[in-house]
């Protein structure tokens, strides 16, 4: 039997999808990341194919595009859900802050145990193996974090997107400095990023004025393909990429501010609002299926003997550790001491893989086992499962509690309402109970001799 043909692929993919979305139920109810289960039924599959065949397909190409479109499409969504207020400036700018400090002190720890452990390796290799290491994955936080507060949630959301745009920003331009030739130095990092954003958005308004004169229903995906156009146009012109679609999410979703004053005639706001709307429920839509076949493909292509090595394990234990100390100290100093479930909530995804398999041949170590990978992968995301099931009973015992309190103060005031019912009818059954007067006997009569009235007392 041929397995991999077309309509075996069809079946293959139809239950991976419905599987997926069990797994995300099963996500809500326990809080195990929907992306380790899958990532599981990847290692399952594989075990699987070995068994029918072994012939072993290379998926590598697969899984570059899915994780540059799931990534955008993970971004785009996180974008479109962003409110952008004065109130809410600060939170942006400590998310920010704390995504920086934590990832530039997280691929210096990891860089140092690298290099330490694997003598072969230059510094500068350490530290492009150790940053992808030490960016979050907002593919495994953003769908994962729903059940927080909603200023935890909102943290965790900016942090993650900050995470990845600045994860992928600080990897390239370490690449650049392999070759010198191509390296343009901080101040041309610089002029890139500004760039960057003036072209993201100029590039917003001119896409969301269009957009909304088009009359055509099918326009969503070509939204879409535009974007996609956008994003890889700014690869291949060494931009960063990641701002163009983080930028046109954050336009699109704050129209009022980005279109006030003279501008605001030039916005249909019904049309534009429309498009808002239609577009977080197809990106939300895509972002669901990329990432359920890239995690799949990923636990399809893993190498599970190399996480029974006692060198891995020791690396990436190492690894772990240093990013929840690392953690616990930053949001110490930015938040202070309200950071469970933060602090654990720190897992490596979608980001860390694709930049895996960019690094620079120049730069690549054959001594580098790529267990370390999925070691720190599965440990981070088992951590932060750990405390988001831990943070999810707290909450049911405080809302237990609560609720406990409510009923008995309602069952207090129903006592206190029955008591105040019994008091009022004992005193009507005393005001019943008082001696009526007889009619024959205690009614006095006037005497014959009252009655009698004289002529002269009417006259």
């Amino acid at each position: 039997m041929d397995i991999f043909s077309s309509y075996n692929l069809i079946i293959i993919a139809s239950l991976i999808v419905i599987v997926s979305f069990l797994f995300n139920g099963v996500a809500k109810r326990t809080n195990i990341p929907s992306v380790l289960l899958l990532i599981i039924l990847g290692v399952i599959l594989q075990f699987a194919l070995g068994y029918f065949t072994t012939e072993k397909p290379d998926f590598f190409g697969a899984l570059e595009v899915l994780g540059i479109i799931g990534l955008i499409m993970i971004v785009l969504e996180a974008a479109l859900e962003l409110e952008l207020k004065r109130e809410k400036l600060v939170p942006i700018l400590k998310s920010m802050g704390i995504a920086l400090v934590g990832l530039i002190a997280s691929a210096w720890v990891a860089a140092l145990i690298l290099k330490q452990f694997i003598p072969e390796m230059s510094m500068l290799s350490a530290w492009l193996y150790a940053t992808p290491l030490s960016i979050l994955s907002s593919a495994i936080i953003i769908p994962s974090v729903s059940g927080l507060e909603v200023h935890k949630k909102e943290f965790h959301i900016y942090e993650s997107t900050f995470s990845d745009i600045m994860g992928i920003m600080m990897f390239y331009f370490l690449a650049g400095q392999i070759n010198p030739a191509e390296d343009a130095g901080a101040g041309g990092f610089a002029i890139n990023i500004i760039l960057t954003i003036v072209i993201s958005i100029i590039a917003s308004y001119a896409i969301i004025l269009v957009f909304q004169r088009i009359k055509s229903q099918a326009k969503l995906f070509l939204l879409i393909a535009v974007l996609l156009l956008l994003y890889a146009l700014g690869k291949q012109l060494h931009l960063s990429s990641l701002l163009i679609i983080l930028i046109f999410g954050l336009v699109i979703a704050n129209m009022k501010l980005f279109f006030g004053g003279k501008l605001a005639k030039y916005l249909d706001k019904e049309k534009a609002h429309q498009i808002y709307h239609e577009l977080h429920i197809v990106t939300l839509e895509t972002a669901f299926v990329v990432r359920t076949f890239f995690f799949v493909i990923f636990g399809l292509t893993i190498a599970i003997a190399s996480l029974w090595s006692a060198s891995v394990a020791l690396i990436s234990i190492l690894i772990i550790l240093s990013i929840y100390a690392i953690r616990f100290c930053v949001l110490r100093i930015f938040i202070g001491s309200d950071i469970i479930p933060q602090l654990f909530i720190a897992p490596r995804g979608l980001i860390t893989i694709l930049l895996f398999y960019a690094i620079p041949a120049e730069a690549q170590v054959a001594s580098f086992e790529p267990g370390i990978l999925l070691f720190v992968i599965i440990g981070t995301s088992l951590i932060m499962t750990w405390a988001m099931i831990k943070d999810k009973r707290k909450t049911a015992t405080y809302l237990d509690k609560i609720d406990e309190e409510i009923e008995e103060k309602e069952a207090h005031e129903a006592l206190m309402e029955e008591n105040s019912f019994e008091a009022v009818d004992e005193e009507l059954s005393e005001t019943m109970d008082l001696e009526v007067p007889d009619s024959d006997n205690d009614v006095s009569k006037p005497d014959d001799s009252e009655l009698d009235i004289s002529e002269e007392d009417i006259i």
